[in-house]
């Protein structure tokens, strides 16, 4: 039987001094709004992705002679640490530096890194993903949308949902089905670059609880993809994706979404005294925060080592999305305070938020009976 590795890692000076640097630029750009705080990572602003690009943090990882950095992942683990807890508005780049740019680093092509990299790192070109399909639920292997083989290229058809910020990004890394389905569901897959301007492709958006509209729905008519969009080898998308999730699972994002509700939560209750009463409830919710880091800091020290943590980044991603969706209930009974939407900033905007926005944590990047399964059969109890 296979075992979790989530061995503990410590942050050097290097890190730590990258951190302040981090710190005294946040304080120079902020503060932000207090609507965007809450799950700040799926917050559209190109201008302040743009100035990251500036500071060199997009694109850290990644090698010099594509405009990376060349830095080492536990040096990104801190940056991304930093903007998530300060509420940054991070996601027009967010799914380009974070897999899009890893995923062609690895499956993709000289010409293709060379294209799109430098654009990435400079804050010119965004990502979306194109995964999720209408009545497919959480079962990917079950996709419908095709690309047949045309002269010079392929036409796509079919339709894609839940894809965050299509309407503000600029290509989409798409999974299509390439062959005819056979008893091996995750065979004949593959995935193609798409232009999200292409000729045939219609994106419409998707309103939230919380009345925002970063999800879409992608439809495509025959949209033409040609022949060097397509990414790594044809008919093996399902082990590039399985490779891909493993750089979107494991972030610091799938347990600091709510990370500004916590600390608010703290100082109200410092303020009117009443830590002494609810430090039960804060120290569990601190603990559990501390040893996601750590198990989030480890799974970051192994793909620095070029290792491709699957079980342990789906563990992480389950034990974050459980953290984030407690976390605003626990909060409400502790502060006896009633979560305001109309609030303009204060605990009680974050609390309204957090409780409108925590459903959809347990939906994105796998859900909770999906990451189980991915775990059992890594660690080979199925």
């Amino acid at each position: 039987m296979q075992q979790l590795n989530f061995e503990p890692v410590l942050t050097a000076e290097k890190e730590e001094a990258l951190r302040e640097q981090v710190r005294d630029f946040l304080q120079q750009y902020g503060p932000f709004k207090p609507g965007n705080m809450i799950d700040s990572w799926s917050v559209c602003d190109p201008e302040f992705s743009r100035s990251l690009a500036k500071h060199g943090w997009l694109g850290m990882t990644w090698p010099s002679e594509y405009g990376g950095g060349d830095k080492s992942y536990l040096e990104r683990y801190v940056v991304i640490e930093e903007l998530l807890a300060a509420g940054a508005p991070v996601g027009a780049h967010w799914v380009a530096d974070r897999q899009s740019g890893p995923l062609l680093l690895k499956f993709g092509t000289q010409e293709q890194r060379e294209y799109f990299l430098p654009k990435i790192v400079n804050g010119e070109c965004f990502f979306a993903i194109g995964m999720s399909e209408p009545n497919s639920g959480s079962d990917l292997a079950s996709i419908k949308t095709h690309a047949e083989r045309v002269e010079g290229g392929w036409l796509v058809n079919g339709s894609k949902i839940w894809t965050s910020w299509a309407h503000a990004c600029h290509q989409m890394i798409t999974l299509c089905r390439t062959a005819p389905a056979s008893e091996n569901r995750h065979a004949g897959l593959s995935q193609f670059i798409v232009d999200l301007k292409a000729e045939g492709l219609t994106i419409r958006p998707i309103v939230t609880l919380a009345g925002e509209k970063h999800f879409n729905e992608i439809f495509f008519d025959n949209v033409f993809v040609p022949d060097n969009r397509v990414v790594g080898k044809l008919n093996d998308g399902w082990n590039q994706v399985m490779a891909e999730l493993a750089f979107e699972r494991s972030g610091p994002e799938r347990f600091l979404s709510s990370y500004q509700l916590l600390e608010a939560a703290i100082q109200v209750l410092r303020e009117a005294e009443l830590a002494q009463q609810a430090e039960t409830v804060i120290g569990q919710y601190v603990a559990r925060l501390m040893v996601l880091r750590q198990m989030s800091l480890s799974v970051a020290n192994q793909l620095q080592q070029g290792k491709l943590p699957v079980n342990e980044a789906s563990v992480v991603k389950d034990l974050g999305t459980s953290f984030e969706q407690e976390l605003p209930e626990a909060m409400r009974l502790i502060l006896a305070i009633e979560p305001r939407p109309s609030a303009e900033h204060g605990v009680e905007r974050l609390l309204s938020d957090a409780i409108l926005k925590a459903p959809s944590f347990s939906l994105r990047g796998g859900t909770r009976e999906i990451l189980r399964g991915i775990i059992a059969r890594g660690l080979g109890l199925r």
